[in-house]
């Protein structure tokens, strides 16, 4: 069982490339982490089991998890491949509803999925997600506003969502050590030290969120992955690593749909949360991995100027029938070899 030993999932096994994607709780014991290089990984763990990632099984779970909860209510945001926000405002649902619908969500999921989910409740979706992180597996926390105090504000500042290894190293040099310590913390005194993002930590210290859960969209007009970092990006080396990982969900899932793009659009956010995007429109349509990777790498080497990546995505657009696609003899001896390998990985 991976999640009783030193495991982690990503990038090339065999080669030694890549990030990690996700890791077990005896990897996360050992100084293991999301987003570390998988050098970086073995060089603190040597004989952690690295698993390559099954991007269609993950897909196929995540349509699984999204399908079950959407029979509770139809507000259901899918957040990340394994993360989802539930709306059930107008339902007539007191706190002890809530909970108890929890559990049987939580016990459904375990034994018609087969898999395990935390589950965090509250009164927005950053202090569900807050709560969801609490104690794993398998577990159902609360987060509400009044228990602030005694869950959130003893932990460790670098706990607290959207705050990377650089902000967290930040905060301690200004004497910030715990969430609590940040909520407390002049929003002057925070805007001098971080601008704008300073308005964000101190709303999020305080349990501040007004973002709307937003519903999946049913027509395919485009097919995107994107990740937030656990640190700060600030090397064109470990961008590429993120953006293949991303190019390979979104060139599997268009392969899924039977679906090929004609616009390739690479998005970033820094650690200021300012944000930006360039897109392409390349000559003929494609669903094949390679493609968008290249693609993706050239767009991302135009507009980054070095400044700190705190998130980046990958979004293919102006789909068309993958069946059709016009090319010259040469070029399509060339993209059904292509089109064979991408299904051979998407197998694997």
């Amino acid at each position: 069982d991976l999640r009783t030993v030193p495991s982690a999932i990503g990038g090339s096994v065999k080669q030694r490339h890549g990030i990690i994607l996700a890791k077990s709780g005896p990897a996360k014991k050992m100084g293991i982490s999301t987003g570390q290089t998988i050098f970086e990984a073995l060089s603190k763990c040597p004989n952690l089991l690295l698993v390559p990632p099954d991007y269609a099984l993950y897909i196929q779970c995540s349509n699984a998890l999204m399908s079950l909860l959407q029979e509770y209510t139809p507000m259901v945001e899918r957040y990340s491949v394994d993360e989802c926000f539930m709306d059930v405002t107008g339902y007539g649902m007191n706190r002890e509803d809530c909970l108890e619908t929890a559990v049987v969500i939580k016990e459904r999921i375990r034994n018609e999925l087969g898999f395990t989910v935390n589950i965090g409740i509250s009164e927005n979706k950053l202090l569900a997600k807050m709560a969801s992180e609490f104690e794993k597996p398998n577990k159902i926390h609360t987060l509400f506003p009044e228990e602030i105090p005694d869950k959130m504000w003893p932990l460790p500042v670098c706990d607290m969502f959207m705050v990377g290894i650089r902000t967290c190293l930040k905060l301690y040099k200004h004497g910030i050590i715990t969430i609590g310590q940040l909520a407390h913390t002049d929003k002057e005194l925070l805007r001098v030290y971080f601008k704008s993002y300073g308005n964000v930590l101190g709303d999020y210290a305080n349990g501040i969120d007004y973002s709307e859960v937003r519903t999946d969209r049913q027509d395919i007009k485009g097919v995107g992955n994107s990740t937030t970092t656990s640190f700060d990006v600030t090397d064109y080396e470990t961008a590429k690593l993120f953006l293949l990982s991303l190019s390979e969900m979104v060139g599997m899932r268009l392969r899924m749909e039977n679906q090929k793009a004609r616009v390739i659009c690479v998005f970033l956010r820094n650690n200021q949360f300012s944000a930006w995007s360039h897109q392409h429109k390349i000559p003929a349509p494609t669903n094949a991995t390679n493609d968008i990777y290249e693609e993706a790498c050239r767009l991302f080497s135009e507009m980054w100027k070095g400044q700190p990546i705190r998130a980046l995505g990958v979004r293919a657009g102006c789909l068309s029938d993958g069946n059709f696609t016009q090319l010259s003899i040469v070029d399509q001896n060339k993209a059904d070899k292509i089109s064979e390998l991408d299904k051979s990985v998407d197998f694997i």
